[in-house]
């Protein structure tokens, strides 16, 4: 903010006329947000802001920063409740309006002059809200995505020695490493010696997917794991088949329940089945 002079209209309009500039800017503020955040919680807010913006503009060096601050919190915290941009900027562009209507109000041709400047420097406010709440949006994606990543790998225990890894949709290389990390993480609190990773859910395999595969099958296989991959589908047989792909020894079943029975049998344990079996 500018730093006032010992004539200057603008930070005593501010002063004189604080409550009505106030109650001005939180009705433009409460119709912009339309019901996101209370009324009372909006006037606390503001008048803070009020404060700071009412003291740097009287020429207060870390009142500038103060409210530079503030308003860089305020914008994290719309981004994190799920503002809009064009919400969260009418928190400080409105309160140009509501200024330049007082201005208007007493008819001060030097107070015109001096909101020009005003209106710059709200206008420079607005920008630094704006591109934290860019940033700040952009880490709650970021975050999401990593959780939704967690969520759609998990790893599950088929039997005692036995995990399984159920894989639905795209395999692509963020997702891959979440697979492996997590996979690894449960063998190391299980003790696990074989894993089911299993692609009935995944709609194609390539060449890419296929390493993908080969690399957390051999990743487990240094944890002293052994892997089978299941859901293996004729389609995906005859794309494996056309592309070339090897899997080596890595053995394939075609459904989850071929894969389990492998890997009990490699285990040692025998399912006896019930009496109507």
């Amino acid at each position: 903010m500018s730093k006032a002079t010992g004539d200057a209209r603008l930070p005593e309009l501010l002063r004189s006329r604080r409550d009505v500039i106030l109650d001005r800017w939180v009705d433009l503020v409460v119709a912009g947000v339309r019901g996101r955040i209370t009324e009372s919680e909006l006037r606390t807010e503001l008048s803070e802001l009020y404060g700071l913006i009412e003291r740097a503009t009287g020429g207060e060096r870390e009142a500038a920063g103060e409210l530079r601050a503030a308003l860089t919190e305020i914008s994290r915290t719309r981004a994190r409740q799920g503002f809009s941009p064009s919400e969260t900027a009418v928190s400080v562009f409105s309160l140009k309006q509501a200024v330049l209507e007082q201005v208007g109000a007493i008819e001060d041709v030097a107070a015109y002059a001096e909101f020009a400047a005003f209106s710059s420097e709200i206008d420079d406010l607005g920008l630094v809200t704006f591109e934290t709440y860019a940033a700040a949006r952009e880490q709650v994606i970021a975050d999401q995505t990593e959780q939704l990543l967690e969520l759609s790998t998990p790893v599950v225990k088929l039997w005692d020695g036995i995990l399984g890894v159920p894989l639905v949709g795209t395999l692509d290389s963020a997702r891959a490493q979440v697979v492996m990390e997590t996979l690894l993480e449960r063998l190391v609190e299980t003790g696990s010696q074989f894993a089911v990773i299993d692609i009935t859910g995944v709609p194609a395999v390539d060449t890419e997917v296929a390493q993908h595969l080969l690399k957390t099958v051999m990743a487990a296989r240094l944890m002293g794991t052994d892997c089978v991959i299941s859901g293996i589908r004729p389609q995906i047989a005859q794309t494996i088949v056309a592309l070339g792909i090897e899997f080596g020894d890595i053995p394939t079943k075609a459904s989850l329940a071929d894969a389990l029975e492998w890997a009990l049998e490699r285990s040692g344990t025998r399912v006896v089945g019930g009496a109507g079996a």
